[in-house]
Protein backbone atom coordinates (compact mmCIF):
# COMPACT_ATOMS: atom_id res chain seq x y z
CA UNK A 1 0.00 0.00 0.00
CA UNK A 2 2.68 2.59 0.80
CA UNK A 3 4.69 1.53 -2.54
CA UNK A 4 0.79 2.39 -4.39
CA UNK A 5 0.59 5.71 -2.50
CA UNK A 6 4.17 6.28 -3.57
CA UNK A 7 3.09 5.81 -7.23
CA UNK A 8 -0.30 7.95 -7.00
CA UNK A 9 2.39 10.81 -5.64
CA UNK A 10 4.63 10.61 -8.50
CA UNK A 11 1.47 10.62 -10.47
CA UNK A 12 -0.19 13.73 -9.05
CA UNK A 13 3.36 15.40 -9.83
CA UNK A 14 3.47 14.63 -12.92
CA UNK A 15 0.31 15.93 -13.78
CA UNK A 16 0.18 18.49 -11.71
CA UNK A 17 -1.32 22.31 -13.06
CA UNK A 18 1.61 24.94 -12.10
CA UNK A 19 -0.14 28.28 -10.92
CA UNK A 20 0.05 30.48 -14.79
CA UNK A 21 -0.17 33.64 -12.00
CA UNK A 22 3.00 32.72 -10.48
CA UNK A 23 4.87 33.99 -13.69
CA UNK A 24 5.17 37.71 -15.33
CA UNK A 25 3.68 39.78 -16.96
CA UNK A 26 0.40 38.42 -14.99
CA UNK A 27 2.58 38.06 -11.76
CA UNK A 28 3.16 41.76 -11.97
CA UNK A 29 -0.33 42.72 -13.07
CA UNK A 30 -1.87 41.82 -9.85
CA UNK A 31 -0.17 44.11 -8.04
CA UNK A 32 -1.09 46.97 -9.98
CA UNK A 33 -3.56 49.30 -9.15
CA UNK A 34 -5.47 50.47 -12.20
CA UNK A 35 -7.67 48.50 -14.60
CA UNK A 36 -5.18 46.27 -16.04
CA UNK A 37 -4.23 44.80 -12.51
CA UNK A 38 -8.13 45.02 -11.71
CA UNK A 39 -8.73 42.82 -14.86
CA UNK A 40 -5.95 40.91 -13.41
CA UNK A 41 -7.32 39.90 -10.42
CA UNK A 42 -10.63 39.27 -11.77
CA UNK A 43 -9.00 36.51 -13.47
CA UNK A 44 -7.47 34.91 -10.71
CA UNK A 45 -10.39 35.61 -8.46
CA UNK A 46 -12.25 33.00 -11.01
CA UNK A 47 -9.90 30.89 -11.54
CA UNK A 48 -8.99 30.65 -8.08
CA UNK A 49 -13.63 29.66 -7.63
CA UNK A 50 -13.11 27.62 -10.51
CA UNK A 51 -10.34 25.06 -9.20
CA UNK A 52 -12.04 25.13 -6.27
CA UNK A 53 -15.10 23.78 -7.37
CA UNK A 54 -13.46 21.09 -9.57
CA UNK A 55 -14.30 22.66 -12.63
CA UNK A 56 -11.13 23.26 -14.59
CA UNK A 57 -11.17 22.07 -18.29
CA UNK A 58 -8.27 20.19 -19.59
CA UNK A 59 -8.36 20.53 -23.05
CA UNK A 60 -6.17 23.20 -23.88
CA UNK A 61 -4.21 24.56 -20.67
CA UNK A 62 -3.50 27.86 -19.60
CA UNK A 63 -0.46 30.08 -20.53
CA UNK A 64 2.26 30.55 -17.55
CA UNK A 65 2.16 34.38 -17.22
CA UNK A 66 -1.08 34.82 -19.86
CA UNK A 67 -4.00 33.13 -17.79
CA UNK A 68 -6.35 34.58 -19.99
CA UNK A 69 -5.09 32.81 -23.10
CA UNK A 70 -4.79 29.11 -23.82
CA UNK A 71 -2.86 26.65 -25.74
CA UNK A 72 -3.34 23.65 -27.94
CA UNK A 73 -0.69 21.45 -29.32
CA UNK A 74 -1.96 22.47 -33.11
CA UNK A 75 -1.80 26.23 -31.80
CA UNK A 76 1.94 26.14 -30.54
CA UNK A 77 2.67 24.54 -33.83
CA UNK A 78 0.97 27.62 -35.47
CA UNK A 79 3.35 29.95 -34.20
CA UNK A 80 4.05 32.41 -36.22
CA UNK A 81 7.23 34.70 -37.18
CA UNK A 82 7.64 37.94 -35.10
CA UNK A 83 7.77 39.90 -37.92
CA UNK A 84 4.53 38.63 -39.41
CA UNK A 85 2.41 41.12 -37.62
CA UNK A 86 -1.15 39.97 -39.37
CA UNK A 87 -0.12 36.05 -38.27
CA UNK A 88 0.73 37.18 -34.95
CA UNK A 89 -2.45 38.88 -34.43
CA UNK A 90 -4.38 36.00 -35.13
CA UNK A 91 -2.51 33.47 -33.55
CA UNK A 92 -3.08 35.78 -30.17
CA UNK A 93 -7.16 36.12 -31.09
CA UNK A 94 -6.99 31.83 -31.62
CA UNK A 95 -5.76 31.47 -27.91
CA UNK A 96 -8.10 33.93 -26.99
CA UNK A 97 -10.57 32.26 -28.41
CA UNK A 98 -9.40 29.06 -27.13
CA UNK A 99 -9.93 30.37 -23.49
CA UNK A 100 -13.19 32.23 -23.95
CA UNK A 101 -14.40 28.59 -25.24
CA UNK A 102 -13.33 26.59 -22.36
CA UNK A 103 -14.63 29.48 -20.33
CA UNK A 104 -18.23 28.69 -21.24
CA UNK A 105 -18.20 25.16 -19.41
CA UNK A 106 -16.03 26.04 -17.02
CA UNK A 107 -18.82 28.48 -16.03
CA UNK A 108 -21.62 26.41 -17.31
CA UNK A 109 -24.92 26.74 -15.41
CA UNK A 110 -24.55 25.00 -12.30
CA UNK A 111 -20.99 25.62 -11.44
CA UNK A 112 -21.93 28.33 -8.45
CA UNK A 113 -19.46 30.75 -9.75
CA UNK A 114 -21.19 33.52 -10.45
CA UNK A 115 -18.79 35.05 -13.25
CA UNK A 116 -19.93 37.75 -15.70
CA UNK A 117 -18.38 36.50 -18.86
CA UNK A 118 -18.83 39.94 -20.45
CA UNK A 119 -16.53 41.44 -17.96
CA UNK A 120 -14.09 38.59 -18.71
CA UNK A 121 -14.10 39.16 -22.12
CA UNK A 122 -13.39 43.17 -21.80
CA UNK A 123 -10.75 42.18 -19.15
CA UNK A 124 -9.31 39.76 -21.63
CA UNK A 125 -8.97 42.32 -24.28
CA UNK A 126 -7.45 44.57 -21.88
CA UNK A 127 -4.82 42.47 -20.91
CA UNK A 128 -4.57 41.24 -24.40
CA UNK A 129 -3.76 44.94 -25.54
CA UNK A 130 -1.10 45.22 -22.67
CA UNK A 131 0.81 42.42 -23.29
CA UNK A 132 0.92 42.64 -26.95
CA UNK A 133 4.62 43.13 -26.94
CA UNK A 134 5.53 40.75 -23.89
CA UNK A 135 8.63 38.69 -24.90
CA UNK A 136 7.16 35.37 -23.15
CA UNK A 137 4.39 34.57 -24.67
CA UNK A 138 5.96 32.48 -27.44
CA UNK A 139 8.05 30.83 -25.48
CA UNK A 140 5.10 30.07 -22.88
CA UNK A 141 2.24 29.04 -25.67
CA UNK A 142 3.39 25.02 -24.80
CA UNK A 143 1.85 22.13 -24.20
CA UNK A 144 3.13 19.67 -21.74
CA UNK A 145 3.40 16.23 -23.00
CA UNK A 146 1.47 13.63 -20.80
CA UNK A 147 4.02 11.51 -20.10
CA UNK A 148 5.58 11.48 -16.56
CA UNK A 149 9.25 11.72 -16.78
CA UNK A 150 8.84 11.20 -12.28
CA UNK A 151 6.94 7.50 -13.14
CA UNK A 152 9.12 6.87 -15.93
CA UNK A 153 12.50 7.67 -13.36
CA UNK A 154 11.17 5.30 -10.47
CA UNK A 155 10.06 2.44 -12.80
CA UNK A 156 13.38 2.15 -13.82
CA UNK A 157 11.99 2.71 -17.69
CA UNK A 158 15.43 2.35 -19.51
CA UNK A 159 14.86 -1.32 -18.68
CA UNK A 160 11.60 -2.20 -18.19
CA UNK A 161 10.96 -0.04 -21.59
CA UNK A 162 12.42 -3.47 -23.01
CA UNK A 163 9.98 -6.01 -21.96
CA UNK A 164 6.86 -3.91 -23.07
CA UNK A 165 8.90 -3.18 -26.52
CA UNK A 166 8.59 -7.05 -27.10
CA UNK A 167 5.34 -7.33 -25.61
CA UNK A 168 3.80 -4.64 -28.20
CA UNK A 169 5.51 -6.47 -31.32
CA UNK A 170 3.63 -9.45 -30.18
CA UNK A 171 0.60 -7.47 -30.02
CA UNK A 172 0.93 -6.27 -33.65
CA UNK A 173 2.37 -9.53 -34.85
CA UNK A 174 -1.37 -10.87 -33.14
CA UNK A 175 -3.41 -8.02 -35.29
CA UNK A 176 -1.17 -9.36 -38.72
CA UNK A 177 -2.57 -12.39 -38.15
CA UNK A 178 -5.72 -11.47 -37.82
CA UNK A 179 -6.24 -8.86 -40.64
CA UNK A 180 -4.60 -11.96 -42.79
CA UNK A 181 -7.70 -13.95 -42.17
CA UNK A 182 -10.91 -14.18 -44.70
CA UNK A 183 -13.88 -11.57 -43.84
CA UNK A 184 -15.71 -14.52 -43.31
CA UNK A 185 -13.11 -16.01 -40.79
CA UNK A 186 -13.53 -13.20 -38.16
CA UNK A 187 -14.52 -14.33 -35.14
CA UNK A 188 -17.98 -14.04 -34.31
CA UNK A 189 -19.82 -14.00 -30.79
CA UNK A 190 -23.28 -12.32 -31.19
CA UNK A 191 -25.35 -10.63 -33.81
CA UNK A 192 -23.48 -8.53 -36.31
CA UNK A 193 -25.38 -4.65 -35.80
CA UNK A 194 -24.54 -1.49 -38.18
CA UNK A 195 -24.71 1.61 -37.70
CA UNK A 196 -25.38 4.28 -40.16
CA UNK A 197 -24.83 7.96 -39.59
CA UNK A 198 -27.66 10.33 -40.31
CA UNK A 199 -26.74 13.75 -41.49
CA UNK A 200 -29.26 16.26 -42.45
CA UNK A 201 -30.52 15.96 -46.37
CA UNK A 202 -29.20 19.51 -46.81
CA UNK A 203 -25.24 18.15 -45.82
CA UNK A 204 -26.04 15.37 -48.87
CA UNK A 205 -26.40 18.34 -52.03
CA UNK A 206 -23.47 20.48 -50.46
CA UNK A 207 -20.33 20.16 -52.03
CA UNK A 208 -17.47 21.26 -49.97
CA UNK A 209 -14.41 23.09 -50.82
CA UNK A 210 -11.53 25.12 -49.31
CA UNK A 211 -11.84 28.93 -49.04
CA UNK A 212 -8.30 29.92 -49.30
CA UNK A 213 -6.13 29.88 -46.91
CA UNK A 214 -5.77 32.27 -43.38
CA UNK A 215 -3.40 34.07 -41.96
CA UNK A 216 -1.84 31.02 -40.06
CA UNK A 217 -1.73 28.47 -42.83
CA UNK A 218 -5.00 27.29 -41.91
CA UNK A 219 -7.73 25.53 -45.00
CA UNK A 220 -10.54 28.02 -44.62
CA UNK A 221 -13.91 26.04 -44.50
CA UNK A 222 -17.36 27.48 -43.63
CA UNK A 223 -19.10 25.48 -41.38
CA UNK A 224 -21.51 24.00 -43.81
CA UNK A 225 -18.43 22.81 -45.93
CA UNK A 226 -16.92 21.75 -42.46
CA UNK A 227 -20.43 19.90 -41.62
CA UNK A 228 -20.90 17.99 -45.26
CA UNK A 229 -17.23 16.69 -45.19
CA UNK A 230 -18.05 15.34 -41.04
CA UNK A 231 -21.05 14.05 -43.05
CA UNK A 232 -19.45 12.41 -45.79
CA UNK A 233 -16.73 11.19 -44.44
CA UNK A 234 -18.55 9.64 -41.22
CA UNK A 235 -18.19 5.75 -41.25
CA UNK A 236 -20.60 2.76 -41.31
CA UNK A 237 -20.22 0.61 -38.12
CA UNK A 238 -20.41 -3.21 -38.20
CA UNK A 239 -20.36 -3.91 -34.16
CA UNK A 240 -20.02 -7.74 -33.35
CA UNK A 241 -22.80 -7.49 -30.61
CA UNK A 242 -23.87 -9.91 -27.60
CA UNK A 243 -25.45 -7.86 -25.36
CA UNK A 244 -25.75 -4.07 -24.34
CA UNK A 245 -21.52 -3.07 -23.92
CA UNK A 246 -21.59 -3.70 -27.63
CA UNK A 247 -23.79 -0.77 -28.27
CA UNK A 248 -22.83 3.11 -28.91
CA UNK A 249 -24.77 5.55 -27.54
CA UNK A 250 -24.25 8.95 -26.12
CA UNK A 251 -23.20 10.17 -22.56
CA UNK A 252 -24.62 11.16 -20.09
CA UNK A 253 -24.79 12.07 -16.18
CA UNK A 254 -26.54 8.77 -14.92
CA UNK A 255 -26.95 7.39 -11.35
CA UNK A 256 -27.96 10.50 -9.83
CA UNK A 257 -25.45 12.50 -11.61
CA UNK A 258 -22.39 10.51 -9.77
CA UNK A 259 -21.02 9.39 -12.58
CA UNK A 260 -20.85 9.28 -16.43
CA UNK A 261 -22.86 6.53 -18.54
CA UNK A 262 -23.87 5.50 -21.99
CA UNK A 263 -27.27 5.60 -23.15
CA UNK A 264 -27.79 3.23 -25.94
CA UNK A 265 -31.25 3.95 -26.52
CA UNK A 266 -29.36 7.52 -28.82
CA UNK A 267 -26.63 6.26 -31.14
CA UNK A 268 -24.12 9.12 -31.59
CA UNK A 269 -20.75 9.79 -33.15
CA UNK A 270 -18.86 12.70 -31.34
CA UNK A 271 -17.52 14.26 -34.01
CA UNK A 272 -14.65 17.23 -34.52
CA UNK A 273 -12.62 19.12 -37.35
CA UNK A 274 -9.23 20.06 -36.62
CA UNK A 275 -5.76 20.18 -38.55
CA UNK A 276 -2.49 18.83 -39.25
CA UNK A 277 0.77 18.86 -41.46
CA UNK A 278 1.34 16.75 -44.67
CA UNK A 279 3.58 17.66 -47.13
CA UNK A 280 4.56 21.08 -46.57
CA UNK A 281 0.84 22.21 -45.71
CA UNK A 282 -1.63 21.94 -42.77
CA UNK A 283 -4.91 20.02 -44.41
CA UNK A 284 -8.21 18.85 -42.32
CA UNK A 285 -8.58 16.11 -40.15
CA UNK A 286 -12.07 14.73 -39.47
CA UNK A 287 -12.49 12.82 -35.81
CA UNK A 288 -15.15 10.76 -35.27
CA UNK A 289 -15.71 9.36 -31.29
CA UNK A 290 -18.07 6.41 -30.35
CA UNK A 291 -18.34 5.56 -27.17
CA UNK A 292 -19.24 1.93 -25.68
CA UNK A 293 -20.90 1.09 -21.97
CA UNK A 294 -18.16 -0.61 -21.02
CA UNK A 295 -15.83 -3.26 -21.82
CA UNK A 296 -16.55 -6.41 -20.00
CA UNK A 297 -14.13 -8.69 -18.20
CA UNK A 298 -12.96 -11.73 -20.40
CA UNK A 299 -11.70 -13.65 -17.62
CA UNK A 300 -11.43 -13.76 -13.76
CA UNK A 301 -8.53 -11.27 -14.22
CA UNK A 302 -9.01 -8.92 -16.96
CA UNK A 303 -7.00 -5.58 -16.13
CA UNK A 304 -8.31 -4.05 -19.76
CA UNK A 305 -11.77 -4.50 -18.66
CA UNK A 306 -13.72 -1.90 -16.94
CA UNK A 307 -16.72 0.47 -17.08
CA UNK A 308 -16.53 2.87 -20.16
CA UNK A 309 -14.86 2.25 -23.53
CA UNK A 310 -14.83 3.40 -27.12
CA UNK A 311 -13.25 4.04 -31.00
CA UNK A 312 -11.87 6.88 -32.34
CA UNK A 313 -11.65 6.80 -35.80
CA UNK A 314 -9.96 9.74 -37.71
CA UNK A 315 -9.97 10.97 -41.27
CA UNK A 316 -6.52 13.12 -42.60
CA UNK A 317 -7.88 14.38 -45.88
CA UNK A 318 -5.24 16.18 -48.28
CA UNK A 319 -5.78 19.69 -50.02
CA UNK A 320 -8.11 18.63 -52.11
CA UNK A 321 -10.58 17.49 -49.47
CA UNK A 322 -9.94 13.99 -50.48
CA UNK A 323 -8.64 11.06 -47.93
CA UNK A 324 -4.91 9.96 -47.59
CA UNK A 325 -4.65 8.79 -44.56
CA UNK A 326 -6.97 6.84 -41.72
CA UNK A 327 -6.20 6.25 -38.05
CA UNK A 328 -7.74 5.18 -34.93
CA UNK A 329 -7.45 5.15 -31.10
CA UNK A 330 -9.60 3.89 -28.20
CA UNK A 331 -10.46 6.83 -25.96
CA UNK A 332 -7.93 5.84 -24.15
CA UNK A 333 -5.04 6.50 -26.17
CA UNK A 334 -4.43 2.96 -26.87
CA UNK A 335 -4.07 0.55 -29.94
CA UNK A 336 -3.28 3.26 -32.21
CA UNK A 337 -3.89 1.95 -36.30
CA UNK A 338 -3.18 3.62 -40.05
CA UNK A 339 -4.80 2.71 -42.62
CA UNK A 340 -2.74 4.66 -45.26
CA UNK A 341 -4.61 4.97 -49.03
CA UNK A 342 -2.34 4.62 -51.77
CA UNK A 343 -2.08 8.33 -52.33
CA UNK A 344 0.75 7.98 -49.70
CA UNK A 345 3.63 6.00 -48.71
CA UNK A 346 5.55 5.38 -45.46
CA UNK A 347 8.54 7.05 -44.83
CA UNK A 348 11.66 5.17 -44.39
CA UNK A 349 12.69 3.90 -41.07
CA UNK A 350 14.20 4.96 -39.10
CA UNK A 351 11.97 8.09 -37.93
CA UNK A 352 13.81 10.99 -36.85
CA UNK A 353 13.03 11.14 -33.40
CA UNK A 354 12.49 7.72 -32.73
CA UNK A 355 14.55 5.02 -30.73
CA UNK A 356 15.13 1.44 -31.54
CA UNK A 357 12.51 0.31 -29.17
CA UNK A 358 9.71 3.13 -29.71
CA UNK A 359 6.61 2.50 -31.08
CA UNK A 360 6.35 3.89 -34.72
CA UNK A 361 4.13 3.75 -37.01
CA UNK A 362 1.81 0.30 -37.40
CA UNK A 363 -0.49 0.00 -40.27
CA UNK A 364 -2.32 -3.09 -40.50
CA UNK A 365 -4.15 -2.73 -43.80
CA UNK A 366 -4.25 -0.43 -46.63
CA UNK A 367 -7.42 2.04 -46.90
CA UNK A 368 -9.92 0.38 -49.23
CA UNK A 369 -10.23 2.91 -52.01
CA UNK A 370 -13.77 3.99 -52.61
CA UNK A 371 -16.34 3.89 -55.48
CA UNK A 372 -19.35 5.63 -56.21
CA UNK A 373 -21.60 5.53 -53.55
CA UNK A 374 -19.66 4.07 -51.33
CA UNK A 375 -18.55 4.68 -47.48
CA UNK A 376 -15.82 3.12 -45.39
CA UNK A 377 -17.48 0.27 -42.72
CA UNK A 378 -15.68 -0.62 -39.55
CA UNK A 379 -15.77 -4.31 -38.53
CA UNK A 380 -16.12 -4.24 -34.58
CA UNK A 381 -15.07 -7.09 -32.35
CA UNK A 382 -17.68 -7.57 -29.88
CA UNK A 383 -15.97 -6.76 -25.62
CA UNK A 384 -12.86 -5.56 -26.49
CA UNK A 385 -14.35 -3.28 -29.31
CA UNK A 386 -10.64 -3.81 -31.30
CA UNK A 387 -11.26 -2.63 -35.23
CA UNK A 388 -10.69 -6.05 -36.91
CA UNK A 389 -11.19 -4.92 -40.49
CA UNK A 390 -12.11 -1.65 -42.79
CA UNK A 391 -14.03 -2.70 -45.66
CA UNK A 392 -15.62 -0.29 -48.58
CA UNK A 393 -19.28 -1.08 -48.57
CA UNK A 394 -22.45 0.35 -50.35
CA UNK A 395 -23.86 3.17 -47.93
CA UNK A 396 -27.24 1.86 -48.15
CA UNK A 397 -28.41 -1.12 -45.54
CA UNK A 398 -32.00 -1.59 -44.37
CA UNK A 399 -31.58 -2.68 -41.04
CA UNK A 400 -29.09 -0.43 -40.31
CA UNK A 401 -29.27 1.37 -36.66
CA UNK A 402 -29.26 5.42 -37.23
CA UNK A 403 -26.57 7.19 -35.61
CA UNK A 404 -26.19 10.71 -35.04
CA UNK A 405 -23.60 13.44 -35.69
CA UNK A 406 -22.92 16.00 -32.54
CA UNK A 407 -20.00 18.04 -31.47
CA UNK A 408 -17.34 16.45 -29.52
CA UNK A 409 -17.17 20.04 -27.46
CA UNK A 410 -20.75 18.39 -26.04
CA UNK A 411 -18.91 16.13 -23.90
CA UNK A 412 -17.52 19.58 -22.05
CA UNK A 413 -21.02 20.20 -20.97
CA UNK A 414 -23.37 17.49 -20.54
CA UNK A 415 -26.55 18.15 -18.49
CA UNK A 416 -26.11 17.08 -14.74
CA UNK A 417 -27.78 15.39 -12.95
CA UNK A 418 -29.95 13.82 -15.57
CA UNK A 419 -32.80 12.71 -13.65
CA UNK A 420 -33.40 16.12 -12.47
CA UNK A 421 -35.32 19.17 -14.41
CA UNK A 422 -32.90 21.93 -12.78
CA UNK A 423 -30.67 23.40 -15.40
CA UNK A 424 -26.85 22.20 -14.67
CA UNK A 425 -24.29 21.38 -16.52
CA UNK A 426 -20.82 19.21 -15.95
CA UNK A 427 -17.66 17.85 -17.94
CA UNK A 428 -17.69 14.38 -18.93
CA UNK A 429 -13.92 14.89 -17.69
CA UNK A 430 -12.11 15.79 -14.62
CA UNK A 431 -9.86 18.63 -14.02
CA UNK A 432 -6.89 16.09 -14.89
CA UNK A 433 -8.61 15.41 -18.58
CA UNK A 434 -10.05 11.50 -17.24
CA UNK A 435 -13.02 10.61 -16.92
CA UNK A 436 -13.74 9.10 -13.63
CA UNK A 437 -14.88 5.99 -12.92
CA UNK A 438 -13.12 4.25 -15.65
CA UNK A 439 -10.17 3.26 -14.60
CA UNK A 440 -8.72 -0.06 -15.19
CA UNK A 441 -6.25 -2.46 -13.63
CA UNK A 442 -3.68 -2.40 -16.23
CA UNK A 443 -2.73 1.01 -14.43
CA UNK A 444 -0.81 -0.56 -12.11
CA UNK A 445 1.06 -2.53 -14.34
CA UNK A 446 1.62 0.34 -17.16
CA UNK A 447 3.14 3.09 -15.27
CA UNK A 448 6.61 3.06 -15.30
CA UNK A 449 5.91 3.82 -18.58
CA UNK A 450 5.02 7.11 -17.46
CA UNK A 451 1.26 7.45 -18.80
CA UNK A 452 -0.89 7.79 -15.29
CA UNK A 453 -3.61 5.79 -15.35
CA UNK A 454 -3.26 3.78 -18.57
CA UNK A 455 -6.35 2.88 -19.85
CA UNK A 456 -8.71 5.60 -18.53
CA UNK A 457 -10.55 7.43 -20.81
CA UNK A 458 -9.46 10.50 -21.71
CA UNK A 459 -10.27 13.98 -23.28
CA UNK A 460 -9.38 15.12 -26.47
CA UNK A 461 -5.79 16.62 -26.73
CA UNK A 462 -4.86 14.41 -23.58
CA UNK A 463 -3.75 10.92 -25.65
CA UNK A 464 -0.60 9.44 -25.39
CA UNK A 465 -0.64 6.61 -27.74
CA UNK A 466 3.00 5.33 -27.50
CA UNK A 467 4.01 3.42 -24.40
CA UNK A 468 7.74 3.13 -25.78
CA UNK A 469 8.60 6.71 -26.98
CA UNK A 470 6.40 9.61 -26.63
CA UNK A 471 3.75 9.97 -29.06
CA UNK A 472 0.21 12.42 -28.78
CA UNK A 473 -2.49 11.83 -30.90
CA UNK A 474 -3.37 15.61 -31.77
CA UNK A 475 1.08 16.13 -32.49
CA UNK A 476 -0.11 18.03 -35.79
CA UNK A 477 3.39 17.21 -37.39
CA UNK A 478 2.49 13.08 -36.74
CA UNK A 479 1.35 12.34 -40.49
CA UNK A 480 4.37 14.53 -42.02
CA UNK A 481 6.29 12.44 -39.91
CA UNK A 482 5.27 8.99 -41.08
CA UNK A 483 4.04 9.76 -44.34
CA UNK A 484 4.89 11.37 -47.81
CA UNK A 485 3.18 11.66 -51.20
CA UNK A 486 3.25 8.49 -53.05
CA UNK A 487 4.67 8.93 -56.61
CA UNK A 488 2.11 9.68 -59.16
CA UNK A 489 -0.86 9.46 -56.67
CA UNK A 490 -2.15 12.99 -57.58
CA UNK A 491 -1.06 14.65 -54.29
CA UNK A 492 -1.71 18.08 -54.29
CA UNK A 493 2.02 19.12 -53.46
CA UNK A 494 3.26 21.72 -50.66
CA UNK A 495 2.86 25.61 -51.61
Amino acid sequence: MRALAALAVLAAAGCATPDPYRHAPIADHVRRDDAVGACARLFEQIDRAIDAAGRRDAQAPRIDGFPYLRVDRLSARLRPHPADRAAQQAWRERLAHLDREARVFELADGAGIGADAAALDRCRERLAEEDAAAPQLPHAATVPDDYSTALRAAGLYPLTKLAFAAAIRNWHAEVRAEYALPLERLPQRGRLTRYAPRPPLTLARTEPAVDGIDALGLPRLSAAAAEALLARHAPLLEVDTVDGDDRIGRLAWGDGGTRVVVDTSRPVAYARLTFTRFNGRFVPQLVYTFWFPARPAQGRLDVLAGHLDGLIWRVTLDADLQPIVYDTIHPCGCYHLFYPTERVRARPRPIPGEGPFDESMFAPQMAPTLGAGERLLLRISSRSHYLQRVIAVKEAAADAVEYDLRDDNELRALPWPNESTARGFRSAFGPDGLIAGSERLERFLFWPMGIASAGQMRQWGRHATAFVGRRHFDDPDLFERYFEPARGAGSSGAD
